[in-house]
């Protein structure tokens, strides 16, 4: 089958290992079910894989991809969590389980024409979304979700940061939040994308590192290094900083341990989310009628126009391949 897929790694030219060619069909497992891809979204997860990071060399080659929309094997319109828990996991929450991982770790993923996942790892898609919206919700979106409303368990009224709006989940965390009744602040560099932050439901936008007017009650970190300190600077007494990510770096200059401890705020890590959580995502956008933002659509076979622009970070939004 066709399928875009890691061959090799390399930290300095990721999409040198890239290839975008022919597959063996999968086969489901007991307990595990086909879904025939329409539309799969790409995540800088991808990206990593192509650098060895969450990737082991005896895996390859890997299909990439972690989302995708499409139909199961009864032709119902469906799409696909992400996250696979080990067989023995009763935990509840699968983002706890230290044994998970993401579809095209251990298992391959959705840049195909078809993918295996658990039958659990299958919902149902609403017609009010296509199958190019449902595709970029399993990661980006539903990471964006569990920060807002889980992790952060911010309410109607009050006000989130939103740090380096552009990426997939900082626009995902900007319509969510809006959605959610939010009072919605983000910060970029660049000064199309703040314009494009306001579109999309920001009510304020500044320049990264800039003086806030008010105290934030949360701030949404994926950044990391190049926001850390304007984040904590930025937040409230007792306040809160949801960090999934950290594109700019994990590194740090100034942790800011004493700004932490004496306006007691807390730092939560947050990844993924649940099936539940995909679950309610959906059934939100459905009822407010907010929808993913797509920066571009091309077909899979154009799948490295995709990487490069996501390497370049020439994005603003999901970049989605179709079949």
């Amino acid at each position: 089958m066709f399928s875009v897929y890691a061959e090799k790694f390399s930290s300095d030219d990721p999409l040198s290992g890239l290839v975008v060619g022919e597959r063996p069909d999968p086969v489901a497992p007991d307990g595990w079910t086909t879904v025939t891809v329409k539309a799969a979204s790409l995540n800088h997860h991808d990206l990593w894989s192509l650098r060895g990071v969450g990737l082991r060399e005896e895996a390859l080659p890997m299909i990439l991809g972690c989302d995708a929309a499409g139909h199961d094997e009864d032709g119902n319109e469906v799409l696909v969590h992400a996250v696979v828990s080990d067989p023995s996991w009763t935990g509840g929450d699968e983002t706890l389980d230290p044994k998970r991982s993401l579809l095209s770790e251990r298992h391959q993923g959705t840049f195909a024409d078809k993918v295996v996942v658990p039958r659990g790892n299958v919902i149902p898609k609403p017609e009010s979304l296509s199958f190019e919206e449902a595709a970029c919700l399993p990661t980006a979106w539903l990471t964006a979700y569990r920060m807002l409303f889980t992790q952060g368990d911010l309410k109607p009224g009050d006000t989130v940061l939103v740090q380096g709006a552009g990426g997939g989940v900082a626009t995902a965390l900007i319509t969510l939040a809006r959605a959610g009744g939010l009072r919605v602040l983000a910060t970029s560099r660049d000064e199309a994308k703040r314009a494009r932050a306001l579109e999309i439901g920001a009510h304020e936008v500044f320049e990264s590192g800039a003086r806030l007017p008010v105290k934030v009650d949360a701030v949404m970190e994926t950044v990391g290094r190049a926001t850390w300190s304007h984040s904590i600077r930025s937040l409230r007494p007792g306040g809160a900083i949801v960090i999934s990510g950290t594109t700019s770096g994990p590194e740090l200059d100034d942790a800011e341990l004493t700004r932490i401890f004496f306006l007691q705020l807390r730092v939560i890590g947050s990844t993924m989310g649940t099936r539940a959580e995909l679950a309610s995502l959906v059934t939100l956008l459905d009822a407010s009628g907010a929808r993913p933002l797509i920066d571009r659509t091309l077909p899979m076979d154009q799948a490295r126009d995709g990487f490069a622009a996501m390497a370049a970070g020439d994005v603003f939004g999901k970049i989605v391949f179709t079949r």
